[in-house]
């Protein structure tokens, strides 16, 4: 039968009878029966255009999502025993935060680094680190999610490295780069190079992954860090769905087909504590993004439609009063994530507004994903909230609002995206939005008008003693720093030179790809410093005028 006389509940039938279902039993505790989606015959179902009820038609019946936990400290061996720690109870994938230094591209003996190295992450100076910090793990078969931005192809490259010397092929590794370099200049301020010559290794490393990396997701268009610097939901989403189309016509103008790239980009949302506004935006999200990448992008493959995210609880909603009071913050932020579809998931630790996780922290984190995936049973039907007249309302507004945004930043760059976000960067024109917005917040804050609790009311239990917080120590730093110099005595100075003079050259030509002299340059146990150093020379440094 054609799928011009199937109804949208037949198609959807036949699109979930072909997916794996999870060996479990799907009724409520009482015994009733739980079907794997709810809706009119004639209504919207997941796994169909334009994928605002999931982008798969079985959703979490076929499989759950990734409990990909963030994790990052001290030295690379030290993570990776917070790796093996996480998988060993029962973490599906892996997410490594970065130190201050090695996210700006510095080596850990750079004077800059001083007193910062493995504070806020692990320290990756060279591919020495990165052989320490996945020893031991199969990277065939754990995915992992790497949150780097402006050296963001040179950790690329070392990670492609370190896995090849443990005899894994690059086609197997799969995984996330965060790789988003326009939301550091709108929120982050992570950056190193200007703009436009940090585009250009964005697109290198798009058509590196596109052409040898099947499995890899080569940009995660985040969210996240806008949200946490104190966007709106609205905004969070505008400017991230729009980062990504501006990302996509990069791509298109260095000449690849939309749907050979497309499918490998993903996505990454704060979950907030606004429950069902939440919902609503991952909802109008896949909607916003499978409309203009079909209408406007051409793209007829599916997977180019299907806006596929990862959500990370919101840190910013973590209070340093009270912080076992955060664990119920994050297990309703959490529970937003999972209504809304998310495809891999981070639950933030009670103790994060004090410090770096500890092990017991990290592990009720975890836990609380798995009382949310094994315990409530919201896992067994896709859109459990799709048809709520309050969901499908804001559902809506938030994309009503969002085109609003889109249609500002086209005027900004002459009908063009990509000319757009790179102008309202140029002209502060983010910078402001989310600056008006997070005063407007902490304004209601300091009038009573919103409540966070332990910090402007319910306040008894703030003097109470806190609880026992991770400390990374000096010696840490210096544990690093004496590495660093073991490396540089070991390898060989000339190899390094000549690679890195010819990286300097090929920065020079915008049309070569960087990506694989990167890799033969983290072979030679040349630094992230001096990789970042000599693109630098080429590339510039990009200082950011204040906003007035």
């Amino acid at each position: 039968m054609s799928s011009d006389t199937t109804s949208p509940r037949e198609q959807w039938e036949q699109a979930f009878n072909a997916s794996p279902t999870r060996d479990a039993e799907f009724t409520t505790l009482s015994g009733i029966p739980i079907d794997p989606v709810y809706g009119p015959e004639d209504g919207d179902f997941p796994g169909q255009y334009p994928y605002t009820r999931g982008p798969y038609a079985s959703m979490y019946r076929s499989r759950l999502w990734t409990m990909r936990m963030f994790a990052g400290f001290g030295t690379a061996e030290d993570t990776n025993w917070r790796f093996k720690e996480i998988i060993k109870a029962g973490g599906t994938g892996l997410s490594t935060a970065f130190d201050m230094p090695t996210l700006l591209g510095l080596d850990s003996d750079d004077p800059m680094s001083l007193g910062e190295v493995g504070r806020c992450g692990v320290a990756v100076d060279s591919l020495s680190d990165m052989e320490d910090l996945y020893a031991g793990i199969d990277l065939g078969e754990v995915t992992t999610s790497m949150t780097i931005n402006s050296p963001a192809a040179v950790i690329f490259a070392m990670f492609i490295a370190q896995a090849e010397k443990a005899g894994v092929n690059r086609a197997q590794l799969g995984g996330t780069l965060q790789n988003d370099i326009l939301k550091e200049y709108q929120a982050q301020k992570e950056f190193v190079f200007p703009p436009r010559q940090s585009m250009r290794l964005v697109r290198d490393t798009i058509d590196f992954t596109s052409r040898e990396m099947p499995r890899w997701h080569s940009v995660s268009i985040s969210g996240y860090h806008i949200r946490e610097a104190g966007s709106t939901a609205v905004e969070e989403l505008a400017f991230t769905l729009a980062n990504g189309f501006a990302y996509v016509e990069l791509a298109l103008a260095a000449g690849l087909d939309v749907d050979a790239f497309a499918p490998r980009l993903s996505f990454f949302f704060n979950a907030h504590i606004d429950f069902f506004e939440e919902i609503a935006k991952y909802r109008a999200a896949r909607r916003i993004w499978a409309r203009w990448m079909k209408e406007r992008y051409g793209a007829t493959d599916p997977r180019s439609m299907q806006c596929r995210f990862h959500s990370q609880t919101a840190g910013v909603s973590l209070t340093a009063q009270q912080p076992e009071v955060n664990i119920a913050r994050t297990a309703i932020e959490a529970l937003a994530g999972v209504l809304g579809g998310t495809q891999s998931l981070h639950t933030n630790s009670m103790d994060e507004a004090l410090a770096l996780p500890t092990e017991k922290a990290a592990r009720i984190a975890l836990r609380t994903q798995q009382v949310i995936a094994h315990e409530t049973n919201v896992a067994h039907v896709a859109d459990p909230l799709g048809g709520s007249y309050y969901v499908e309302s804001l559902t809506d507004e938030v994309e009503r609002q969002a085109e609003e945004i889109f249609a500002h930043l086209e005027s900004l760059g002459n009908g063009s995206l990509l000319e757009g976000v790179i102008t309202g960067i140029e002209e502060n024109w983010f910078q402001g939005r989310i600056s008006d917005s997070a005063y407007d917040l902490e304004r209601r804050l300091n009038a009573g008008q919103r409540i966070t609790v332990g910090v402007n009311d319910f306040q008894a239990g703030n003097e109470e003693d806190q609880i026992q917080l991770l400390r990374i120590t000096n010696e840490d730093e210096q544990r690093q720093r004496k590495r660093l110099d073991s490396v540089r005595s070991d390898r060989n100075q000339d190899a390094v030179t000549e690679v890195l003079n010819k990286l300097r050259v090929e920065a020079e030509d915008p049309e070569v790809d960087l990506m694989p002299t990167l890799i033969e340059a983290s072979h030679a146990y040349a630094t992230v410093g001096e990789m970042m150093n000599t693109m630098a020379g080429v590339f510039g440094r990009h200082v950011e005028v204040p906003s007035i």
